[in-house]
């Protein structure tokens, strides 16, 4: 199984997204060594986001998102460790407790297969994304990275209920342009949505990594799950009106956002 797949599309401009949170693909073996039946339903995943989002084709952006479930292999995390919100609790790229505090391995991998893990899930998404934004600056001179998550609105141990609809990330500024998260925040408010910058979520190991090189603004946006779905049923969210809803508006959303801040670029 590779740990990847792209929603394919012809580049219009310097534009990609990446979506790390979504899979939930896991070996039986590697499931069946889960804490319990909780985890096997597989809590933090980002639920159906490669299906919201699949969209963005139409709109000329390519899309790489996760098929395996972060639990062996959290995208969103550096290989090394890497404090992303020093002295907060975080979970790593081989996660041990859930947000929420819970276990997640009645037997957790050891460093060899962690090592392994990382090798067989971590780094290929890393390496079809690194190359896809090098082939678009190449073409297009400059890239925006966009790093699509959604989150259950409760309270965890990192933050308190989510009131907002929409995070922004930015690293407080070093990983985009204010013109970018202007334009980004904008539109989102223009479409009813409220919007908070870089708290709690200021961007993950993508948004810093792909944000630190030359020619590329990278920006986490950060969705809470209940814009599009029911919370407690992520098994029905697809087949709902919410659903369907929050896709109509998320594509006028994005529509303008490249409107406004990826102008055509050289091809």
């Amino acid at each position: 199984m590779k740990p990847y797949a792209w929603l394919a599309a012809r580049p219009t401009r310097g534009v990609i997204a990446s979506i790390p949170h979504t899979g939930t693909w896991l070996p039986d073996t590697v499931r069946a060594r889960l804490s319990s039946d909780a985890m096997r339903a597989l809590p933090m995943t980002d639920w159906h986001l490669h299906e919201l989002y699949d969209f963005l084709p139409s709109l000329g952006v390519p899309v790489l998102h996760a098929t395996v479930s972060r639990f062996a292999g959290d995208l969103n995390r550096s290989a090394t460790p890497m404090a992303l919100y020093p002295g907060r609790v975080e979970t790593g790229v081989i996660p041990l407790q859930t947000f929420w505090g819970d276990t997640v391995w009645a037997d957790p991998p050891s460093p060899r297969e962690s090592d392994e893990w990382i090798a067989q899930w971590h780094r290929p998404y890393h390496e079809q994304l690194s190359a896809r934004i090098g082939n678009l600056i190449e073409r297009f001179g400059r890239v925006v990275l966009f790093d699509l998550h959604s989150v259950a609105s409760a309270e965890n141990s990192i933050h308190g209920a989510l009131e907002h609809d929409i995070y922004l990330g930015n690293r407080d500024g070093a990983s985009c342009s204010d013109a970018l998260i202007d334009a980004v925040e904008r539109a989102y408010v223009d479409q009813g949505f409220s919007v908070v910058r870089n708290d709690p979520y200021k961007g993950g190991f993508i948004t810093q990594n792909y944000g630190g090189l030359d020619g590329v603004d990278a920006l986490q946006i950060e969705m809470v799950q209940r814009v599009y779905m029911d919370e407690g049923r992520p098994d029905a969210a697809t087949g709902s009106e919410r659903f369907a809803e929050a896709k109509r508006v998320l594509t006028g959303v994005f529509g303008e956002i490249l409107d406004r801040a990826v102008p055509s670029s050289r091809t």
